[in-house]
C-alpha cells in the first residue's frame, strides 16, 4: 500500500507488521471478516458479468489483508504451532476463493498485484475491517493521508460563449434555491445504515419482479391539449400530471417510438422547469429543437455547436450533445439550471467515461442550487448487458451516490422494516425504487394502433473464395480455443470431469481481452467484420429488391466500408440512397433525413448503427435491412424502432441478413436472448435469465462447449 504521502500508518513489531490483539479463531478477528468479505465478492461473480467497483475494492482489500496476515502469523513467535496452522489453512482457503472468483471476472486478477494502485476507498476500507477486528491501531493510523487530486487535463478545455457572458451579467444575483429543502424527507432511523444495499437493490430487479412491470403509478390524465396545439396520448398525459403534482425526477424507460421527448418538454412545461439543459447525442440535436417549437412553441431553444460562439444563452432550452460536454461543463454548472434531461442515458452507464463524469458533475452542480431541479434520464433501453447498467442513471437522478441509497429512497427502505436478508426485502425494494419516479410502458399495452413487427432472418451463403477463407479463421479461433482450455485443464492438479464450464468462460474471456488489442484475422472482432464486409453487397442486393417491390428501406451497418459497398450498389441498380454517418455535419445529416422522408425519389436511407440507432424518425419506411448484426439487443431493437414508432401506419420487418454456416447466425441467438434481461427486469417477466455478460463473451463460450462436446 506504500505510495507517495498516501500511507495508512500502523504500529510495528519487529519486522515490520502490525501490531493486533490476539482474539479466538472462531468468529472474531480478522479471518471471519475476511471471509464474509470473499463470499460476498463470490456471490457478485457467480450471478454473472464483472463485479461491481464496490466489490472490485472489497476484493482487492481482502487480497491485501489476507497477505499481511499470513505474513504476521508467520513471523509472530508467540502464536502457538496449533493455532499458526489452523490460521493459515483457513487464509488458504480464503485464497482458494478467491482465486476461483478471479476466474469468473478475470479483471479482478490485476488487483492481485504488488504494484497495483490502491484507492483512498480501498484504504478506508481497510482501515475499518482492521478497527472491527479489534486490531489495536494508534491515533495516526486512523487517519487517510491523500495527494491533492490532480489537475484534470479537460479544465484546459472550458469555453465561456460570449452569449453566457451577457447573461450571466444581466442576471449577476443568482442565489440558490432551498426553499424545497424543508419537504425533502429525512429518514427517522439508522437501521440499515450498516447494510450494503446498492448490490441487492440491483438484484431486486432480477428477484422481485413477481410478474409486475417497473412502472410508477401515475394519476390519471387530464387535459391532453399542448401549447403547440398537438395532442398527447393518454400515457403521455399521466406522467405529466405525475409532474403536475409534485413529482421531479423520472427514469422514463418507456420502448422506444412513444414520444418520450415530447413528455419531456411537457414535464418541464408544467413544473417551469426553465432554463432547461437538455444533454442528447450529437444525431438528434436539430430534431430536439424542432420538437421544442412543436410541443411547447413560446418557449425558444438554442443548440450548442463547438464552442457555442453562435449560442443564444437567453434561450429557454439548451440542447448540448455529449461529445462537447468537456468544453461546456463549467459554466453548464454555475448557469442555474432549473431542470436537466439527458436522453438515451444509457450512454452514461460507464462510470469511467468522460460523457459520465461530465453528466454526473452537472446533476450535482444543478442540485446544489436547486434541489427540486426537474431530472429526467430517457432510455429505452436502460440495460444493455447487467443489472448494474442502472448504477450511473440512479445517481444522476440523486437516488444513489456511490455507496449507498439518499434521501427519499432510504427513507423509503426504512419504512419497509425490512432488511436484505427477511423474506419480501426483494420486491419491497423493487417496489421503493420504481416509485422514485421509474415509467416504463410497451408499445403493445398503451399504442394500440400501432401496427405489429417482427424480425425474419434472411440466411446468406459465402460460397466464394472469401467466404471459404472466413470460415477456415472461424476453426482456426475454435481450434486456438480447445488448445488453450486442455493446456490449463492438463496444468490442475485434479483434471476436471467431462467439460468445466467455469474453466470454459475463463479460457473464453482471456481469449476475449487478448482479442480487444489484436488485429489477427482469427479473434472474434475481426471475424465478425470479415462477415459483415462479405454480406455487404449480399445485403444491397436484398434491399434493393425490397425498395422495387415494396417501397422505402433503411438500410442498417456497423462499418463504413459495408456502408459505402452497399451505397456504390445501389446506385449501380439505379436507386437514389442518402446515408447517415457519424463523421456528418448536423446540417447534413438532417437534410439526408428529410429527403428520406420527403422525396419520393429517395429509395433507401443507409445508416450507421451507432451513428442512427437513436433519436431519429424514419417512419416513412416499414421495412428494415441489418446488414450486420450488433452486439447488443439494445442496438438492433432502437434500430429497428427508428421505423416502428408513433405514426407508423404499417406492419415493420426487420431483415437480418445472415451468413449462413459462421458465428453469425450464434450471435443472433444470443443477441435475442439478451432481451430477456430488460423483460425480466422492467417488464415483470418471469423469464429465466441466462449468465450476465457480453455476446462476444457468450459466442465464444458456446463456441468451445459445443467443440469440446464433439
Amino acid at each position: 500500500m506504500a505510495q507517495s504521502g498516501q500511507r495508512v500508518k500502523s504500529s510495528q513489531r519487529k519486522g515490520g507488521s502490525p501490531t493486533r490483539r490476539r482474539r479466538p479463531l472462531d468468529e472474531q478477528g480478522i479471518i471471519p471478516i475476511l471471509a464474509r468479505a470473499v463470499r460476498e465478492v463470490e456471490n457478485a461473480a457467480e450471478r454473472g458479468g464483472k463485479v461491481s467497483p464496490s466489490n472490485r475494492t472489497k476484493f482487492q482489500v481482502a487480497a491485501l489483508l489476507v497477505r499481511e496476515e499470513r505474513a504476521r502469523v508467520k513471523e509472530d513467535r508467540e502464536v502457538p504451532e496449533g493455532e499458526r496452522a489452523e490460521v493459515l489453512k483457513r487464509l488458504d482457503g480464503l485464497a482458494g476463493i478467491m482465486a476461483k472468483t478471479a476466474a469468473r471476472d478475470t479483471t479482478l486478477i490485476q488487483l492481485l498485484a504488488p504494484d497495483a494502485k490502491v484507492s483512498d476507498a480501498a484504504k478506508l476500507m481497510r482501515r475499518d475491517m482492521l478497527l472491527a477486528s479489534g486490531a489495536e491501531l494508534e491515533p495516526d493510523d486512523l487517519i487517510i493521508v491523500t495527494e491533492p487530486a490532480p489537475v484534470k487535463p479537460e479544465v484546459a478545455k472550458q469555453v465561456m460563449p460570449t452569449s453566457v457572458k451577457r447573461a450571466q451579467l444581466a442576471n449577476p444575483f443568482l442565489a440558490p434555491d432551498f426553499s424545497a429543502l424543508a419537504s425533502l424527507p429525512k429518514p427517522q432511523t439508522a437501521r440499515l445504515s450498516n447494510w450494503e444495499l446498492i448490490e441487492p437493490l440491483f438484484r431486486s430487479f432480477e428477484y422481485g419482479a413477481g410478474g409486475q412491470a417497473a412502472s410508477m403509478d401515475l394519476p390519471e390524465a387530464g387535459s391532453l391539449v399542448t401549447p403547440g396545439g398537438m395532442e398527447l396520448m393518454r400515457h403521455q398525459a399521466r406522467l405529466i400530471e405525475a409532474v403536475r403534482a409534485g413529482h421531479r425526477s423520472f427514469l422514463l424507460a418507456d420502448e422506444p417510438g412513444l414520444g418520450k421527448t415530447a413528455q419531456a418538454l411537457m414535464a418541464a412545461n408544467v413544473a417551469q422547469a426553465f432554463p432547461l439543459l437538455v444533454v442528447v447525442p450529437n444525431v438528434v440535436k436539430t430534431n430536439w429543437a424542432r420538437e421544442v417549437q412543436r410541443w411547447i412553441p413560446q418557449r425558444s431553444s438554442t443548440v450548442v455547436h463547438g464552442d457555442g460562439d453562435d449560442l443564444d444563452a437567453f434561450a429557454d432550452v439548451i440542447i448540448v450533445n455529449y461529445e462537447i460536454l468537456d468544453r461546456h461543463v463549467g459554466w453548464l454548472g454555475r448557469f442555474g439550471f432549473k431542470g436537466v434531461v439527458v436522453d438515451e442515458a444509457h450512454f452514461i452507464k460507464n462510470a469511467t467515461s468522460q460523457r459520465s463524469r461530465h453528466v454526473q458533475a452537472l446533476a450535482t452542480s444543478i442540485r446544489a442550487v436547486t434541489p427540486k431541479a426537474l431530472m429526467m434520464a430517457l432510455t429505452g433501453t436502460p440495460l444493455i448487458n447487467q443489472i448494474e447498467d442502472f448504477r450511473m442513471i440512479w445517481k444522476f437522478l440523486g437516488w444513489i451516490d456511490d455507496k449507498k441509497p439518499l434521501g427519499e429512497l432510504m427513507v423509503k427502505l426504512e419504512e419497509t422494516g425490512l432488511t436484505p436478508v427477511d423474506p419480501g426485502f426483494f420486491a419491497e425494494a423493487r417496489r421503493c425504487v420504481i416509485d422514485m419516479g421509474i415509467v416504463r410502458r410497451k408499445k403493445v399495452d398503451v399504442a394500440a394502433d400501432i401496427p405489429a413487427r417482427r424480425i425474419a432472418d434472411i440466411p446468406v451463403e459465402l460460397d466464394d473464395e472469401y467466404g471459404r477463407s472466413i470460415r477456415d479463421s472461424e476453426r482456426a479461433l475454435i481450434s486456438r480455443l480447445v488448445e488453450r482450455y486442455r493446456r490449463v485443464a492438463a496444468a490442475r492438479e485434479v483434471p476436471p470431469v467431462g467439460v468445466d464450464a467455469e474453466l470454459v468462460r475463463l479460457v473464453a474471456q482471456s481469449e476475449l481481452e487478448e482479442s480487444k488489442g489484436s488485429t489477427n484475422g482469427d479473434n472474434v472482432f475481426t471475424l465478425v467484420r470479415r462477415i459483415g464486409t462479405a454480406k455487404a453487397v449480399l445485403a444491397a442486393d436484398y434491399t434493393t429488391q425490397l425498395a422495387r417491390n415494396v417501397g422505402k428501406v433503411v438500410f442498417f451497418a456497423k462499418h463504413i466500408d459495408v456502408m459505402d459497398a452497399a451505397e456504390a450498389h445501389f446506385a449501380a441498380a439505379g436507386l437514389k440512397s442518402v446515408s447517415v454517418r457519424g463523421d456528418q455535419s448536423t446540417k447534413t445529416r438532417q437534410e439526408a433525413i428529410d429527403a428520406f422522408t420527403n422525396d419520393e425519389d429517395v429509395a433507401v436511407i443507409v445508416c450507421s448503427l451507432s451513428a442512427a440507432g437513436v433519436g431519429l424518425n424514419l417512419q416513412a419506411a416499414s421495412n428494415v435491412v441489418l446488414a450486420e448484426l450488433s452486439w447488443t439487443s439494445a442496438e438492433q431493437t432502437q434500430a429497428i424502432d427508428r421505423v416502428h414508432r408513433i405514426g407508423q401506419e404499417l406492419p415493420v420487418t426487420a431483415w437480418r441478413i445472415l451468413a449462413a454456416q459462421t458465428i453469425d447466425a450464434r450471435i443472433a441467438d444470443l443477441i435475442d436472448s439478451k432481451a430477456g434481461l430488460a423483460a425480466r427486469a422492467l417488464d415483470g417477466s418471469d423469464e429465466v435469465l441466462s449468465q450476465e455478460g457480453t455476446v462476444q463473451l457468450q459466442a465464444l463460450v458456446a463456441m468451445l462447449t459445443e467443440a469440446l462436446g464433439r
